[in-house]
């Protein structure tokens, strides 16, 4: 089992380029009802027009996006992430810190979209 999770966006195409130069991710389909993002050949986020097609229960105009989702990536170099965050000048949520019960650093801000996003490091990975 694996999870490829989708999200609904207003510009599929702008959201893509977003996110190819947050993650260092690729274009696996291109277009603008709908992309599959992918890193080293394997699907990482799919995006969405909101109203592209009918899909029963994706989308509630009256629910904001993301409610209650976080989109969290895990890197292996946290300062170049934090680089490609502060270029791209998000709405930062939470500024670099590290969190003590994760014990790890981490990044909180929000998408083009309003999604909450994380990007974390493994530094917590060695108490395990």
């Amino acid at each position: 089992m694996k999870i490829e999770p989708l999200i609904v966006v207003e510009n599929v195409e702008a959201s893509s380029r977003f996110y190819q130069e947050l993650l260092g991710c690729e274009s696996g389909h291109g277009g603008d009802e709908y992309e599959m993002l992918t890193y080293k050949g394997r699907l990482l986020l799919q995006l969405h027009h909101r109203d592209a097609h009918d899909h029963p229960g994706m989308w509630d105009a009256e629910v904001p996006n993301g409610n209650g989702v976080i989109l969290w990536f895990r890197t292996n170099d946290f300062e170049a992430s934090v680089s490609k965050v502060r270029k791209l000048s998000p709405e930062i949520v939470t500024e670099p810190h590290v969190n003590p019960s994760a014990q790890q650093h981490e990044i909180w801000f929000r998408d083009l979209d309003g999604y909450l996003v994380v990007i974390s490091d493994n530094m917590g990975d060695a108490r395990k």
